[in-house]
């Protein structure tokens, strides 16, 4: 395994992480067992860093991830995320920065995933009606008894990322980032870099589309991709044309678009961890394959080319999910 300081933290972590939504909601049906299994895998593998939120599953993602690292506890990086609040039947209920609501999160983080201190808390969604100096300063109080060890963001504008680390220094910027979603480019990634903050993408494999194996757009009735516009009509077929000219690179290359597509964002910096979600044991260690690639500047300028910045047909989330990031 290959390992990654986050920015300028103390913070080292596994050069690929492992994204553990998708083992309890969005992409099918959950099986536990394989999910489990899957985790214990990657830590076999050298995989430090686990990613959750409590809004995954309605809580349960963070139970099963914490009952599968429950005798491996001192082997992982816990990452885990709040603020975004959810009715026990999904419904989208709002942000919530509140200080006192910080506190109370981060307390049943901790209790589903049944440990004493979370290594790194992110604001899951910013809350535009409280001064983030005020939630980020609620989240260094964590620190400062010892439930939290650092500090994230998720989907932050430039501005408020300032503003935080001016408050408490962030380790870690999780958004979305992938050869077809490169909207991190620019003042994010480069406020990054200035504050010494790690980027940590979500979906770097475009939500499946990368890995070559989504031909259609018949998702199943929880499938979040049923909603996503990249994945309706027009917009999918562009999008397949896109993911076409990634495949003829990788065969070129002698590996699969899942592996090109992740060796492109480890090539992105040594500050970037990628943290690609799976709930099998097969595609992870597919993944991890990524990690011998190393793609030649030629080649990174072809990616460039075939897939540009803006490439990707169709905006990434549903328009009432936008407003919500880059706040």
């Amino acid at each position: 395994m290959q390992y990654r300081r986050l920015g300028k933290s103390s913070l080292v972590v596994s050069a690929i992480g492992l994204g553990c939504m998708g083992m309890s909601q969005s992409y099918g049906t959950p099986d536990d067992q394989e999910s489990t299994a899957t985790i214990h895998h990657a830590i076999d593998r050298g995989i430090t860093l686990l990613d959750t939120a409590d809004m995954y599953g309605g809580g349960t993602n963070e139970e099963l991830v914490g009952r599968a690292i429950a005798k491996r506890r001192n082997e992982v990086i816990l990452a885990t995320k709040f603020g975004n609040m959810r009715q026990p039947d999904g419904r989208f209920l709002g942000v919530n920065g509140r200080p006192e609501y910080v506190q109370s999160a981060c307390e049943a983080c901790l209790q589903r995933l049944k440990i004493s201190t979370i290594d790194l808390f992110y604001l899951h969604r910013v809350d535009t009606s409280v001064p983030i100096e005020e939630t980020v300063g609620a989240m260094a109080r964590l620190i400062e008894q010892g439930k939290v060890r650092y500090l994230g963001l998720s989907e932050a504008g430039a501005q408020t990322i300032r503003r935080a680390h001016a408050t408490y220094p962030i380790a870690a910027l999780q958004s979305e980032y992938s050869i077809w979603t490169r909207d991190p480019e620019g003042e994010i990634l480069a406020t990054c870099r200035e504050l010494g903050i790690g980027l940590v993408p979500y979906s770097p494999l475009g939500r499946g589309i990368l890995t070559g194996q989504v031909k259609s757009a018949d998702f199943g009735p929880k499938d979040f991709r049923r909603i996503s516009p990249r994945f309706q009509g027009e917009n999918f077929q562009k999008n397949l044309e896109l993911v076409k000219r990634i495949e003829q690179i990788a065969a070129e290359k002698c590996c699969t678009p899942a592996q090109l597509a992740l060796a492109w964002v480890l090539a992105q910096g040594q500050d970037i961890v990628p943290i690609p979600g799976t709930k099998r044991r097969t595609y992870l260690d597919q993944n991890l394959g990524a990690l011998d690639i190393s793609l030649t500047p030629a080649e990174l300028r072809r990616i460039d080319e075939v897939a540009p910045r803006g490439a990707a047909a169709g905006a990434r989330y549903p328009e009432e999910y936008m407003s919500r990031l880059g706040v």
